[in-house]
């Protein structure tokens, strides 16, 4: 175990002991002893003692913020607390865990109350549950708290039945059924103790590897394309896939094929600093704390995934911690998957994703990633946003054109369709309206489909181009494309958009917290000077749109960055408006320059590589 790993556990467990813990934004001072149905967001507690399929979770009047309150209950906390007495075996780490077991079994009978609401909920509980018990093995007293106290294993019984019960099906077999297995599948190889477990591990194997190839793309990507939910469906399989391979019943080679698919497609994304993209939703849910939460854990799933499968020469170097310590010890040998990558994949074109990005000897990096890919996973497209052809921008890490982030799922119905929304992101809005039509918080009832159209890449520079339809219901019909391109020559990005026909349209820019912007007509001077990575860029807009500044508004919503469920802070946004006239593009290209150099803004009579230019000329002309 690294040193720093073992004293960043064991602070981190020591402030648990305090009672403190950050859970989803919110500083909380009472987990010594805590209220598994409190929600501190609104002061309410959840039903404990009702019918829990007689429980609307997603009403807030009735059960507060479902999320808090869930989040204790997935018992994460606890399994720190357990590797912190795996590393110490300070007796007051394990009492506290015992404690707190005792009394979640005793206040959450089976099928009673907000806990029995959801099955990934009681997924993440078994993983908790299974590595609790892993972890103080050798405490004398663990048999006490898990196999000879009846209450333990009628709860790891009461999780399982419902699991094997109550399946998500259907438009819901999305990142939930995939925890649902995974809790299955290693709970019956780590507590073989029923009658049932050998079928519950045989159903939930087969369960997970027919899931996982279905909610994955063959490169790797996942389906529901949204960057949170790659990193926790892989971590959730990768942990059952070890389980199974512990007990003697491995999964099948083609399911380690597509977990390190996952691996590998979820290390080429990635920017300098190891930072995701910020696709879609994201909750940040977590299949297995063994180490302090960190706003950014793919650097830890990466270690992790070196640990089974080896790290490849173009992968960001990760730092081992406990997980990817701890873990993989259960698989003894690293496994072996056959054409793995042997150079940095840039586009994937069966979820298109395409990230374009400056050359590795090239410092700072310019990253762009470009959506050009399905909506989302199945018919509801649950974490999906209405974000077709939007781009992300980053220097040196620093969000510069930023996607917004999600901010929130349940109770602020207004906010969570705002950072869905085609207006919250970098893309074009026609009509007033969303590229996709939202029919509730989780639920998109038409789709806008992409389609990449051309990608490639000739050394001094990067080009994409694609299309949508989400606007083909307006009358007249209309489509969207776009062609971006990355001028490594210059430290450019150029954006053209075509629409099919004439609309009133809005097309906006969204700026990452850290970057200040100031607006003369159509130029924006941009700096980020105490960032991590300094910089400043100038951005230089369509000059057929009116353009304005806004940020931290609230009527309407507009300028908003949330850099984490629960948390939002004020941001600039620069939106255009006006009407489109057909067969004229609009053109913007943002101009990275060195912190030493002056960013005033200086309109300029073309602002447009030859390359974007003849693009845009050749695809109006081909209309």
């Amino acid at each position: 175990m690294p040193r720093q790993a073992k004293k960043a556990v064991l602070a981190a467990a020591d402030q648990l002991l305090r009672g403190e813990w950050e859970v989803l934004g919110v500083a909380r001072t009472d987990l010594a002893q805590p209220d598994w149905f409190y929600d501190p967001v609104t002061g309410r507690r959840a039903p404990a003692d009702r019918y829990a399929f007689r429980i609307n979770h997603r009403s807030e009047a009735d059960v507060g913020n479902v999320k808090q309150v869930w989040e204790v209950s997935r018992l994460q906390h606890l399994t720190l607390l357990a590797t912190a007495w795996f590393l110490s075996h300070d007796e007051v780490y394990a009492r506290r865990v015992a404690d707190q077991l005792r009394s979640w079994w005793r206040e959450n009978p089976f099928l009673s109350g907000v806990h029995w609401t959801s099955g990934i909920e009681i997924g993440i509980r078994l993983i908790s549950l299974t590595w609790i018990r892993r972890l103080l093995d050798e405490w004398p007293d663990v048999g006490d708290h898990f196999e000879r106290d009846e209450l333990a294993v009628r709860q790891i019984g009461w999780h399982q039945q419902y699991l094997a019960a109550f399946r998500s099906r259907g438009s819901s077999a999305n990142n939930h059924v995939i925890a649902e297995a995974a809790g299955q599948l290693v709970a019956s190889c780590a507590f073989p103790w029923f009658p049932e477990s050998d079928r519950w591990r045989r159903t939930s194997a087969r369960l997970l590897e027919r899931e996982l190839i279905r909610n994955t793309f063959p490169s790797g990507i996942g389906r529901e394309l949204a960057s949170d939910y790659h990193c926790f469906v892989a971590e959730l399989a990768l942990l059952a896939a070890v389980e199974a391979e512990a007990s003697g019943c491995p999964l099948s080679e083609a399911a380690w094929q597509r977990l390190c698919a996952m691996v590998d497609s979820g290390a080429a994304l990635l920017d300098e600093r190891s930072q995701p993209p910020r696709q879609g939703d994201g909750d940040e849910g977590r299949a297995l704390l063994l180490d302090p939460p960190t706003a950014n854990r793919w650097p830890s799933f990466l270690a992790l995934g070196e640990a089974i499968f080896g790290r490849l020469d173009w992968w960001p170097r990760a730092v081992p911690d406990a997980a990817s310590t701890i873990i993989p010890a259960l698989v003894r040998t690293p496994r072996e998957a056959a054409g793995r990558p042997t150079q940095r994949p840039w586009h994937f074109a069966d979820a298109g994703t395409t990230v374009l990005r400056m050359t590795r000897d090239s410092e700072p990096e310019i990253w762009c990633r470009c959506d050009g890919g399905p909506h989302g996973y199945l018919s509801i497209a649950a974490h999906a946003h209405a974000d077709a052809l939007s781009i992300e921008v980053r220097y040196g890490g620093v969000d510069v054109l930023a996607d917004p982030g999600t901010y929130c799922y349940h109770g602020e119905p207004e906010w969570r369709s705002y950072f869905r929304s085609t207006i919250a992101h970098n893309t074009v809005e026609l009509g007033g309206r969303n590229q996709s039509s939202e029919g509730g918080p989780f639920l998109w009832l038409r789709h806008a489909n992409a389609r990449e159209i051309d990608v490639q890449d000739i050394g001094d520079a990067a080009e994409w181009t694609a299309e949508h339809d989400g606007y083909r219901s307006l009358k007249p019909s209309a489509w969207h494309r776009r062609c971006v391109l990355l001028d490594r020559a210059s430290r450019a990005v150029e954006i053209v958009d075509e629409i099919g026909s004439s609309h009133e349209l809005r097309l906006a820019f969204h700026l990452g917290p850290d970057v200040h912007a100031e607006l003369d007509g159509a130029c924006a001077a941009l700096r980020w000077p105490t960032a991590s990575t300094p910089g400043a860029a100038r951005l230089e807009l369509p000059g057929q749109l009116r353009w304005s500044l806004h940020r931290g508004e609230t009527a309407p919503i507009l300028g908003w960055y949330s850099p984490g469920l629960g948390r939002r802070v004020p941001a600039f946004t620069l939106l255009g408006r006006g009407r489109y006239a057909a067969g004229t593009p609009l053109i913007s290209r943002m101009e990275f320059l060195d912190v030493n150099h002056s960013a005033t803004p200086a309109v300029t009579s073309s602002a447009v590589s030859w390359r974007a230019a003849d693009a845009a000329v050749r695809e109006t002309q081909g209309r």
